[in-house]
């Protein structure tokens, strides 16, 4: 058949495959095989039949269906994922039998009862982006099929996929095991509101108030995190906007959020003035906006107000318990408020480092000695400056002082539990450490840091199934977070989960590559990053983001560390052995983290890495 003479035809592409194939039949052949038939005959065949689609072909594990439209497709789709999530609610997981589903809308090539083209290149690339028991499906595709389906997909932002010229926009979506479907699960639960709080604009004579704004959007996003009804943009991705002529809409659309806030701070004197305004991104219609005209003694008062108006206009209904949480006050002086916004903003985005932050913190606590936050995070600062930087036992011991100040102050305050935890753990008094994780978290289910500090603490204590766990549960609390699922990748090395760290690793690079294009310059993004492009084989851009990396800053120890992890499983032993060497010269290395992190595996045996070893 000449190319002239090829029959085309726009079809909806259904591709899926099985999660684990290999690790199921290395565990039981015979009963993997003898589910998947029954699971074939019962549920998806009929399903395939009853929404008009055929079969093209079948592997081992997978098969490749065509459908004359996409919502046949995707209602299809959505019916055996349903049953799956129903029929492995009581099956054990690393037993269950779980679909990943790709669907997209494209011109294909028939070549008797096979196709071909683009159409069904990407349909087998959304489905490797799917998440366990998840669809995955193109904006063309989804875009037909919107307001016809009653499933909550999310907007997941343009991806780059293998073969493909231009990015893809997708959407997907994930039904869990623990429930019988998405939809049910929407009738029971009121669905979640989602919003972004970008950086309010500094409108003030004196650019230093810049922190003063910063941190004004900083305490609101804190604020409004820990209100369960809401998802809420991470600080790090709403950030990324600053200062950029982008419309709402597009922002809402990169960040995954239907409302917008946006505003200004100008501060002059003891006077501030305080502009917000909340939008509807679909319509860019103004929910609600005002302006506030205060003392600067009442910026609680103005941030409380503006987070009930958010509550109020998004129609959300408040426990006594999170009335609470909107009307606490974390202190009665202004200027302590400022020195610890500061130290926030240089904890955070490494404005000069960790010193600052901590000298900062300091002088929150000489202005007001009863401010339970400016202790915590004095505690955060000085462990982190002991745990990278210095391994000064001054540092462990204020840190140990200031969590334990914190926690007299303020014993409900989750920020000070987790900052104990972290103290405990440096001092490897793990059980405790635990424990104090498992307070901060109870107190707020929301505190992503406690989940990713006891992630990291686990892992440093060998406990891989905790850890796991817990990293886990840090990227469901902020599901634009690019860390967790990328750290979380060794843990199930070091448990023998292959199928799961290649999962994790295509996750994370997803979410790495979407947060770097608004953070270009971000070096711990590059470098976690560069790991996972080698690993899901594309080593040209690794070694890009890897050099790119290291040209930012050359002597961070982070960074350096993590080169060492880069050039250990890109099989560059000299390399890795030349950054890890560097890394403890300028700063420090946690002797109980290499001995666990399995991306160091590689270059054990290396009498330099030995004799690296008992240096720590």
């Amino acid at each position: 058949m000449t190319a002239t003479s090829m029959d085309r035809r726009l079809s909806a592409i259904l591709a899926a495959d099985v999660v684990g194939y290999s690790r199921l039949m290395g565990r039981d052949e015979e009963g993997t095989l003898t589910s998947l038939k029954e699971v074939r005959a019962k549920v998806v065949d009929p399903e395939i039949a009853k929404h008009h689609g055929r079969i093209v072909k079948t592997t081992g594990d997978g098969l490749l269906v065509e459908f004359p439209s996409v919502v046949d497709a995707l209602r299809c789709a959505v019916a055996v994922q349903e049953s799956m999530a129903e029929r492995a609610s009581d099956t054990p997981e690393d037993r269950r039998l779980q679909f990943r589903v790709g669907i997209n809308l494209g011109d294909v090539i028939i070549d008797g009862d096979d196709i071909f083209g683009d159409g069904v290149n990407v349909a087998a690339r959304l489905e490797n982006l799917s998440d366990p028991g998840g669809i995955c499906i193109s904006q063309g595709a989804w875009d037909l099929a919107r307001g016809r389906i009653d499933i909550p997909f999310q907007d997941r932002g343009e991806v780059e996929v293998k073969n493909i010229a231009r990015p893809i926009r997708v959407y997907g979506v994930r039904f869990d095991a623990s429930r019988k479907s998405a939809a049910a699960a929407a009738d029971s639960t009121p669905a979640k509101r989602s919003i972004a709080v970008l950086p309010f604009a500094n409108w003030s004579s004196d650019p230093e108030n810049e922190f003063f704004s910063d941190g004004v959007s900083e305490e609101l996003i804190n604020l409004l995190t820990k209100l369960p009804q809401l998802q809420v943009s991470a600080r790090t991705s709403s950030f990324a906007f600053k200062n950029k002529e982008v419309n709402v809409r597009t922002i809402a659309r990169e960040l995954g959020v239907k409302t917008v806030l946006e505003g200004s701070v100008r501060r002059a004197g003891k006077r501030i003035r305080i502009t917000a305004q909340l939008i509807d991104a679909d319509s860019g219609f103004h929910m609600w906006s005002e302006t506030f005209d205060r003392e600067l003694e009442d910026i609680f008062a103005v941030q409380d107000e503006i987070a009930r108006s958010i509550v109020d206009a998004l129609e959300i209904t408040l426990s006594p318990k999170e009335e609470r949480v909107i009307d606490q006050v974390p202190t009665t002086d202004i200027k302590a408020y400022d020195c610890y916004l500061r130290g926030r903003l240089y904890f955070h985005d490494q404005r000069g480092g960790v010193k600052p932050a901590l000298k900062m913190f300091l002088q929150a606590i000489e202005i007001d000695p009863a401010y339970a936050l400016a202790h915590a995070g004095l505690a955060d600062a000085c462990a982190l400056l002991y745990w990278w930087y210095e391994r000064d036992e001054v540092h462990l011991e204020r840190a140990e002082a200031a969590s334990h100040r914190a926690l007299e102050l303020d014993p409900e305050l989750a920020e000070a539990h987790a900052a104990r935890a972290h103290v405990l753990a440096l001092r490897n008094h793990y059980d405790e450490a635990y424990k104090e994780f498992e307070t901060a978290i109870r107190l707020d289910p929301t505190y992503y840091e406690a989940y990713y500090l006891y992630a990291r603490v686990a892992l440093m204590h060998g406990r891989f199934e905790k850890s796991a766990q817990m990293f886990e549960k840090a990227f469901a609390v902020r599901p634009d977070d690019y860390q967790a699922p990328l750290l979380v990748t060794q843990v199930y090395r070091s448990l023998g989960k292959e199928p799961e760290v290649r999962e994790a690793y295509e996750r994370g690079v997803r979410l790495v590559e979407k947060y770097l294009k608004l953070n270009p310059d971000d070096q711990r993004a590059l470098v976690l990053g560069a790991n996972a492009l080698w690993l899901v084989g594309q080593p040209e851009r690794a070694l890009e983001w890897a050099n790119r990396a290291l040209a930012l800053d050359p002597e961070n120890p982070s960074v350096l560390y993590n080169l060492g992890c880069f050039y250990s499983i890109a099989g560059a032993s000299n390399k890795a052995l030349d950054c890890l060497e560097r890394s403890v010269e300028v700063g420090a290395i946690s002797k109980e983290w290499v001995d666990h992190d399995s991306d160091l595996d590689p270059i054990r045996a290396e009498p330099r890495f030995q004799a690296l070893m008992e240096k720590l």
